[in-house]
């Protein structure tokens, strides 16, 4: 679990963390350098969770190094199958980082998102259901290992 004491705000208690995966830690179905590490480290603190339609067909391949369980739904009603997924995990306890509009529905599910800008953009609808807004993925999930960048981004 993670703790993030926030002034003026409720702590944030996290037990899982939630990815997207296209566009958010791959483009173009690849993985994107370095990010295999930085998740992997993050899971020694939280469940990790890679969410996919697997449009290119390649998260098996592209994840078979990383401590997360990857669950892949039908590509009709995306939004709604991660949004589901997100509130069977408990949202109240669930971080996602995400850059679609098929995001949107799981951000309003979770108890911080993180809107990622990275090689296939980020829809500007969910911009406005961040909590955090990063220019790539590695920012991402770097600002969740450093409770103090959380702690500066969300205090009142």
């Amino acid at each position: 679990m993670i703790l993030y004491e926030i002034p003026g705000r409720d702590n944030i208690a996290v037990e899982n963390i939630v990815f997207d995966y296209n566009g958010t830690i791959a483009v173009n179905g690849k993985l994107i350098d370095g990010v295999k590490e930085l998740i992997n480290e993050l899971a020694k603190y939280a469940k990790v969770h890679i969410l996919t339609a697997d449009t290119y067909g390649t998260v098996a391949k592209e994840c078979v190094y990383i401590d997360a369980e990857v669950i892949t739904f039908p590509k009709e009603n995306a939004g709604k199958s991660k949004k589901e997924i997100v509130r069977s995990l408990g949202g109240h306890k669930t971080i996602c980082l995400g850059n679609g509009y098929n995001d949107i529905l799981m951000f309003e599910e979770a108890i911080l998102s993180i809107a990622i800008v990275e090689g296939e953009g980020a829809c500007g609808k969910l911009l406005s259901k961040a909590d955090i807004v990063t220019r790539s993925i590695e920012e991402g999930i770097e600002i969740l290992l450093n409770k103090n960048m959380v702690k500066a981004t969300l205090r009142t």
